[in-house]
């Protein structure tokens, strides 16, 4: 399957924060067809900051809601390094996301690839 972003257009790593395996998996899927390089997941806050630590990403998609925590840490670390990224949740707006992340790009869950898509292409590396 041809990548339906063109080589070069999109980040080339992709950090996914979500904590349910299938969905990480189908985010993963969708983003290596559209030619993302390398898709890294994390399911916890831990995770996630380890990852970053390790290697900064290019962007990175957040689950609002992990099991027992918010990304919000994850945000603030990505601001601070300046790394584009954008909520996704299976929430409606009245979602509680602190007014200094309010203006953040949202994704609903299940968001069409298109949707998608068009985050990667609004933050190319």
């Amino acid at each position: 399957m041809a990548p339906a972003i063109p080589d070069g257009s999109c980040p080339a790593d992709v950090l996914v924060v979500e904590d349910d395996p299938i969905i990480a998996i189908d985010f993963e899927d969708r983003l290596l067809g559209f030619g993302v390089a390398q898709v890294r997941t994390a399911g916890s806050v831990t995770q996630a900051l380890d990852a970053i630590e390790k290697r900064a990403p290019d962007f990175a998609l957040l689950d609002v809601e992990l099991i027992r925590e918010k990304s919000f840490a994850i945000a603030e670390r990505l601001v601070a390094l300046n790394i584009p990224f954008v909520f996704v949740t299976g929430y409606g707006a009245e979602t509680g996301i602190p007014p200094e992340f309010a203006a953040r790009p949202r994704l609903q869950k299940p968001c069409s690839s298109e949707a998608l898509e068009a985050v990667l292409r609004a933050h190319r590396a």
